[in-house]
């Protein structure tokens, strides 16, 4: 897996001793030599993974880590400092500054590794959302993630010692809901019933194996985007690099710092609600282009791909269809006498009043301007007459009240109804009949619903 690493030292020697390895891994390297370099470097986007040293002169690590994490454009960056210093004070305030991991001087080359290929996998999924999120330009997910906070999430440990179970949580039970469990099977059933932000795993399981938890939650798809913590002892190296290779977020190593606990736990928290929002960006932008803005109903593209699988699917080739085609009556006359601004609240209420009188199975369309398309699967044409005229006298029924309560217009709706033959193989001929048969509906009178002969 390549990524860019940008490995920020005021001594040169360390610079090359970090990119020799890992140029020898395929990754490409670039390098600063002092704090405001490197952010230029983040800021235009030049890397994947900064690798920080804390001890250089004027701005330190901890002061560039922090500017980095607080910039809406750069927080999304991994960040592993890499120290000389091992007191828990130290790593707290790296935690504090936004760091996502440690490397202690001298680096060990297996850990290096492990933990930069985790990080640049999980930055690979950030940034897909992130370009999704940010050509839809919905909402701000980049503002939101620089003002996160970490706190009041669901937390849940599985750890089978109680006395230690009881030290985790009450260390993060001032910030989160924390749930204890002892068992994977426990665990397992927990998450299935429950939303969790990030789940705490012990290796050190009595009977049971820890790391393959860890695995099962990264495979199922409902915990699949959790944050999962290992907690080992020191000496469990080989199987805490196990854990980064199968996808593991993060660890903690006993005994464990109280302070660190929390700050790590607050760490993927705010990324895990980072990644959701970005989800949520993207779904949103996904409803948006298939979805009329005035009306809240599906758009025109959306019932053109609908109706191309409706006849293209095997299955679907054969089942019966009907459509139904919605026009108001004398809808310019509306226009004309009140105003635009009336004639857009007629057309919501239109597509409100449609919408209560079908099923959620049917496809409800913005057709263009005021003709609306109701496609109903499953169902015969009489069927679907039947269906236009429920929908005709709830749109008689009573008046439109617009302009904010001061004016009521009554309104009126010709419908044509068409149900797939034999012989189309494809949409346009099914709408086609529908439109017939709404112009036979206008020119007999209106405010009626005419079916196509089948």
């Amino acid at each position: 897996m390549s990524a860019r690493v940008l490995i920020v030292d005021d001594l040169f020697p360390n610079i090359k001793l970090l990119e020799t390895k890992l140029t020898l891994e395929y990754f490409d390297v670039v390098s600063a030599m002092n704090g405001p370099d490197a952010l230029a470097i983040c800021e235009k986007g030049l890397c994947d993974i900064v690798l920080l040293d804390v001890m250089m002169p004027g701005m330190d690590g901890f002061e560039v880590c922090r500017r980095i994490k607080a910039t809406p454009t750069t927080a999304h960056l991994p960040v592993v400092m890499v120290t000389a210093l091992d007191q828990p004070s130290d790593r707290l305030r790296g935690l504090d500054a936004g760091a996502d991991d440690f490397l202690t001087k001298p680096i060990d080359d297996t850990a290096l590794m492990a933990r930069v290929r985790s990080l640049v996998r999980l930055k690979a999924v950030t940034d897909e959302l992130r370009s999704r999120a940010m050509a839809s330009r919905v909402g701000d997910p980049l503002a939101a993630a620089a003002a996160e906070t970490g706190h009041n999430a669901n937390v849940l440990i599985v750890e089978d010692r109680r006395s230690a179970a009881d030290r985790l949580s009450a260390a993060l039970g001032q910030y989160h809901c924390v749930e204890t469990v002892a068992t994977p099977q426990e665990a397992l059933e927990r998450v299935k019933a429950g939303e969790y932000d990030v789940v705490l795993v012990s290796l050190d399981l009595q009977d049971h194996d820890g790391l393959r938890l860890c695995s099962q939650l990264r495979s199922l798809d409902r915990t699949r985007t959790v944050p999962v913590v290992m907690l080992a002892d020191a000496g469990d190296r080989a199987r805490i690099m196990r854990g980064l290779d199968l996808g593991v977020h993060d660890y903690l190593v006993r005994p464990i710092d109280r302070n660190e606990l929390v700050a790590r736990v607050r760490t993927q928290v705010k990324r895990k609600r980072f990644s959701h929002s970005l989800r949520e960006s993207v779904q949103a932008s996904m409803d948006l282009a298939v979805t009329d803005g005035l009306t809240g109903l599906h758009n025109r593209r959306y019932l053109d791909s609908y109706l191309a699988g409706l006849f293209s699917e095997p299955s679907l080739r054969d089942r019966p269809v009907s459509l139904l085609i919605l026009d108001i009556d004398r809808f310019k006359s509306i226009n004309d006498r009140f105003g635009h601004d009336a004639g857009d609240e007629v057309l919501k209420e239109f597509a409100t009043r449609i919408r209560s009188q079908t099923r959620g199975i049917d496809v409800v369309a913005r057709f263009g301007g005021e003709e609306i398309v109701v496609v109903v699967p499953d169902t015969a044409l009489e069927a679907a007459r039947q269906v236009a005229e429920r929908i005709r006298e709830r749109i008689e029924a009573a008046p439109f009240v617009v302009q904010r309560g001061t004016c009521s217009i009554d309104v009126t709706v010709s419908i044509g109804v068409a149900a797939r033959q034999a012989g189309d193989g494809e949409p346009g001929a099914l709408l086609k009949r529908a439109d017939l048969a709404l112009y036979e509906a206008k020119q007999t009178g209106r405010n009626r619903v005419v079916a196509a002969a089948a």
